[in-house]
């Protein structure tokens, strides 16, 4: 299993940047994704997770009206949009999948039973 992280980079505040996880070696249509942050010094925080199907999403506080997962099941990819960016948006950002263990199963901000994970990728936002 891959999980093929991209798109980070450095804005100012304000702006935007969209991180793409492509997926490969998994049932793609049967995973819940995740993107997981950690700022230095920080703990790591899942910030949107998105449903199996795409059906639902969920959202930190923290990025909530600001970021926007999505999940193109055809093109085995995951998305997170991110705008009006905040200096305290800073961290290296990672793409994580968790397997769907029962029909109907909804997505949470539970950071459990995520298995695999994309290598990081760095999003830095300036004042």
């Amino acid at each position: 299993v891959q999980l093929q992280t991209s798109g980070g980079g450095s804005v100012q505040a304000g702006g935007s940047l969209r991180l793409s996880c492509a997926a490969s070696g998994l049932f793609f249509g049967s995973y819940f994704f995740g993107w997981f942050r950690q700022a230095p010094g920080k703990e790591r925080e899942l910030v949107a997770a998105i449903s199996y199907n795409a059906g639902a999403t969920r959202y930190a506080d923290s990025v909530k009206g600001r970021f926007t997962i999505s999940k193109d099941n055809a093109q085995n990819t995951v998305y997170l949009q991110m705008n009006n960016l905040r200096p305290e948006d800073t961290a290296v950002y990672y793409c994580a999948a968790k397997p769907r263990t029962a029909i109907g199963q909804g997505v949470t901000m539970d950071e459990i039973g995520y298995r695999y994970w994309g290598r990081g990728t760095q999003v830095t936002v300036s004042s």
